[in-house]
């Protein structure tokens, strides 16, 4: 059977890349978290308090990444960030810095070029208008802001990470204008995305709508 490509955006704390790695599982497909690129990016920026307002310095910084994923970890130039990457700090730079045109050009040149293979799960904020508009399947994950801070707060707290719900809270609601409001690639459903509201779903229920729609198609 050919493999198709599935595209799935959604607003930050949504549970996208939680659902696109169980979806992979089942149907044997490759799971591209881009997040976790743009992630990587924002940890690397700000580790290195690169001024990525300067276009010379950026530059050099991106040509210096190497990204990579291997079971369930992600690796940025050969050191593992998984956890590191996850922060509230991290997704603002990341909101930040996903919005400089020279950042996006890479990573969404870097995303098509891996997708061309077909049988991949790309999950992010512009995968199914910019990163794969030609996708066989797109998904639109949306949810209540009070439940997506209460989910990352809880993944939070099973991780040992120190969280503290109003400012996840506070943090989402600025992530989300950021996102909508950005230049370049802003946060929108796509015409033909098929919007599913996690609010008040479960995962198993979550991956079973999503498991649904693709069976559709494939």
């Amino acid at each position: 059977m050919a493999k198709i490509n599935i595209a799935i955006d959604g607003p930050s704390g949504v549970g996208k890349s939680t659902i696109a790695d169980i979806v992979a599982d089942k149907l044997n497909y490759v799971h591209l978290d881009t997040g976790a690129m743009y992630r990587c990016v924002a940890y690397y920026i700000l580790k290195n308090e690169i001024d990525y307002s300067n276009e010379e310095v950026l530059e050099k910084a991106l040509s210096d990444l190497k990204i990579s994923f291997q079971n369930d970890h992600v690796y940025l130039n050969g050191e593992d960030v998984t956890k590191e990457i996850r922060t509230n700090d991290i997704s603002m730079m990341a909101s930040k810095t996903s919005a400089v045109p020279m950042v996006r050009q890479k990573l969404v040149d870097l995303q098509k070029e891996i997708a061309k293979s077909k049988g991949y799960i790309l999950d992010g904020r512009d995968i199914c208008t910019v990163v794969l508009p030609d996708a066989e399947v797109k998904i639109f994950m949306n949810a209540d802001a009070k439940a997506r801070a209460q989910r990352r707060y809880d993944e939070y707290i099973n991780k040992g990470i120190d969280a503290d719900y109003e400012t996840i809270y506070q943090d989402i609601i600025a992530r989300d204008y950021q996102d909508s409001h950005r230049k370049i690639s802003p946060l929108k459903k796509a015409d033909d995305a098929i919007e599913i509201d996690t609010s008040h779903l479960t995962i198993d229920e979550v991956v079973d709508a999503v498991l649904n729609i693709i069976n559709k198609e494939i």
